[in-house]
């Protein structure tokens, strides 16, 4: 007797399923694929993301214990078996989840932009930085690093509105985190927050011939003659000055011919912070402020590598490897979507460790998830033996 959706299930409802196939269909993913089909792999591998499974034996444990509700998951496949997927893993094209990842994330900043910002600011606002995984050097020869050492990076550019990754570019561990400014489209009117790696003067003035905005920090060894300086309040802030210049190093200044804004500020501990902007209008202590919202792409760095799985890889292969990326990524952007739909109050975090426990329940998510208050009624209180 049916007794309702499973939680898994219910979860996967909100997969634009006529865009994955087409994304299937592009690559042509499923090309004499029998039993363990496209869709098959992304459900299989999204519950091992959702469940936490560690190993492609632990995956094919806890499906085979439940081979009667494979069905009820969503999955076609009869049993699912750990040479099957690993094989599916390391030669069906990672392509396919990473365009089905960049639809998931193009309907999840809908839902999330009238989001409000830590600041007073109306336009986008994006954080940039890149997050390295290490690896070893024998498994996986392709992500070289260091001498004995291997690693990939994950380069991200997050929308602090949701705090959605809008653009997701993976390469080795030698690639410097400059050399990816070079794949974004930037945004007009959008406000780009970079740390002093990507001090490139002529990448930051592309972004500026964009109509963009950028917000980052001057090295100490940054050469900018002032031309004037606009009054500051000293007492009542911590900003110390607020400049309009150019650069003097030659090539630096050929780079980025056009008028810099240096703002000077104090954090707690006394010690000045000078920051670089092409943006003349906003006050320099929202300078400031906005600049430290760009700590929110370190937050998610942290967070989806304590709640994801993409420290441990099933399997080996560049292919394997940026499938298992992709498809943690689509995982993530799922929940925020269905948080939104739902309306949940809950945090991301909450909801993955409740799902984690439940997914083969038959209870409406939103049930699941309510918040139940404490009964105070004396008369449901357990009755226990007091001890002497």
């Amino acid at each position: 007797m049916n007794q309702g959706k499973l939680v898994f299930s219910q979860l996967m409802a909100f997969l634009p399923l006529s865009t994955f196939r087409r994304c299937v269909a592009r690559y042509r993913g499923n090309h004499k694929v029998k039993d363990f089909s496209c869709m098959d792999q992304f459900l299989t591998m999204a519950f091992a993301q959702l469940t936490y499974r560690e190993s492609l034996r632990d995956i094919e444990l806890n499906l085979r214990a439940q081979t009667k509700r494979l069905y009820h998951m969503g999955l076609r496949c009869k049993t699912v078996s750990r040479n099957t997927l690993a094989n599916a893993n390391a030669t069906r094209p990672w392509q396919i989840y990473a365009d089905f990842a960049q639809h998931l994330i193009a309907m999840a900043r809908t839902l999330y932009a009238q989001e409000p910002l830590a600041v007073d600011l109306a336009a986008t606002v994006y954080a940039f930085d890149a997050t390295t995984i290490d690896l070893c050097l024998s498994v996986y020869p392709w992500a070289p690093f260091r001498q004995h050492k291997a690693a990939i990076k994950l380069h991200t550019l997050l929308d602090l509105r949701g705090s959605i990754p809008t653009f997701i570019h993976i390469s080795d561990g030698k690639t410097h985190e400059v050399n990816t400014l070079d794949y974004l489209q930037i945004e007009p009117d959008a406000y780009y927050l970079l740390d002093r790696g990507y001090l490139d003067f002529g990448r930051l003035f592309l972004i500026h011939q964009a109509s963009a905005f950028f917000v980052t920090r001057a090295k100490s060894n940054t050469q900018f003659k002032r031309r004037y300086s606009r009054p500051v309040d000293r007492i009542n802030t911590n900003v110390v000055c607020d400049q309009i210049g150019v650069l003097t190093v030659f090539y630096s200044s050929k780079d980025y011919p056009a008028p810099l804004r240096r703002v000077v500020v104090k954090d707690e501990s006394g010690k000045r912070i000078t920051f670089l902007t092409n943006n003349f209008a906003l006050e320099p202590s929202l300078i400031a402020d906005l600049y430290r919202q760009r700590w929110q792409v370190e937050l998610f760095f942290k967070w989806i590598k304590q709640h994801l799985r993409i420290k441990t890889f099933l399997g080996t292969s560049e292919n394997a490897v940026k499938t298992q990326i992709w498809i943690a990524v689509c995982t993530y952007v799922l929940i925020a979507i269905a948080k939104k739909r739902l309306h949940l109050p809950h945090s991301l975090h909450e909801i993955l460790q409740i799902l984690s426990l439940t997914m083969f329940e038959t209870m409406p998510i939103n049930q699941l998830l309510e918040k139940h208050e404490p009964d105070d009624d004396p008369e449901f209180e357990p009755k226990q033996l007091a001890l002497l």
